[in-house]
C-alpha cells in the first residue's frame, strides 16, 4: 500500500535520506523508528506529499506521487507531530472544512464527524474554539480530522505527544482496530514501548539509511545474542552505526 524505491532527499551536501526501500502492506501497523535527525520526519514528508524526494518513487495504493499527487493524497491520512488546527474555529467546524477539502458528502461528513469527536471524547466540546483547547485536546482534534474521508493509509508522526494516559490508550486500541479494518498505519515514534506493543512490523532508519526491517522477532535475531526487547534492539543497532562513524571520522586524513 506504500512502496518506496531508492528515495532519497537531499539539502546540498546534506543527504537527509539516502535510498530508502520499504513496504508497508495493507492492514499493517509499520513502525518506523530512529533516534533525532534520522530522516524519519522528512521520510514522513515525502510519502505524504510535502516534500518531493530528490530521487526514487513513492507509491500509495497504486498511485505515483510524482504522477498522481492528488489522488494519492485523497487516500491518506496524516497526523503531523506538530498539527497546525485553526484557532478561531470551533472543532466541529474544523472538522467540517478538512472534510470539504476531501470532497467529502455532506450527510456522510457530518455523520463522521459526529462519531469521531465521541470516539474521541471531543462530543461535549464540538462547539468550543479550538485555542481553548489543551494540546491533548487538539492531538485527539488532529487524529479525527485525519480520519474524517476514511482514507486508506494513515501516517503519524509522533502520535502521543501530549496525550494523557487515556488518550495514549484510546489511540494505541484505535490504530489496532484500524489496522484490522484494512488500513494501513505508517507510525513513527520515539516511544520504542508503544511500537513494540503494537506494530506488526518495524523499521528502524539511522543517518537518513534503514538499518533493518522484520518483525520483532526477526529484529532480534538480525541483532544477535542477548537482546530482548526493542529498546535494546534500537540501542544496539543504532550504537553500532555511531561507532562507526566515529570511527570513520577518526581516521579520515586530515
Amino acid at each position: 500500500m506504500i512502496t518506496l524505491e531508492h528515495v532519497s532527499r537531499s539539502y546540498g551536501d546534506f543527504h537527509a535520506v539516502q535510498d530508502l526501500n520499504l513496504e508497508a502492506r495493507p492492514g499493517e501497523v509499520f513502525g518506523f523508528l530512529g533516534v533525532n535527525g534520522a530522516g524519519k520526519t522528512t521520510t514522513l514528508r515525502m510519502i505524504t506529499g510535502v516534500l518531493q524526494p530528490t530521487s526514487g518513487t513513492i507509491t500509495i495504493g497504486g498511485f505515483q506521487m510524482s504522477e498522481e499527487p492528488e489522488r494519492a493524497k485523497a487516500i491518506t491520512g496524516y497526523i503531523p507531530d506538530r498539527p497546525y488546527l485553526y484557532p478561531k474555529l470551533t472543532a466541529r467546524e474544523f472538522l467540517d472544512f478538512v472534510a470539504d477539502l476531501y470532497k467529502v458528502p455532506l450527510k456522510e461528513a457530518a455523520e463522521r464527524a459526529e462519531a469521531l469527536l465521541a470516539s474521541y471524547g471531543l462530543i461535549e466540546w464540538q462547539n468550543e474554539l479550538i485555542e481553548s483547547f489543551s494540546h491533548g485536546m487538539k492531538q485527539r482534534l488532529a487524529t479525527a480530522a485525519a480520519l474524517i474521508h476514511s482514507p486508506e493509509v494513515l501516517v503519524i508522526d509522533e502520535p502521543m505527544v501530549g496525550l494523557d494516559p487515556h488518550g495514549a490508550q484510546l489511540l494505541k486500541r484505535s490504530i489496532r482496530e484500524y489496522a484490522e479494518s484494512g488500513m494501513t498505519i505508517l507510525l513513527s515514534t520515539h516511544s520504542l514501548n508503544v511500537a513494540e506493543e503494537i506494530s506488526d512490523r518495524i523499521a528502524i532508519i539511522d543517518h537518513g539509511k534503514i538499518l533493518t526491517v522484520g518483525t520483532l522477532a526477526e529484529l532480534r535475531s538480525s541483532a544477535g545474542d542477548g537482546v530482548g526487547n526493542l529498546e535494546e534492539i534500537f540501542l544496539r543497532l543504532t550504537s553500532t552505526t555511531v561507532n562507526t562513524e566515529r570511527e570513520r571520522r577518526d581516521t579520515a586524513p586530515l
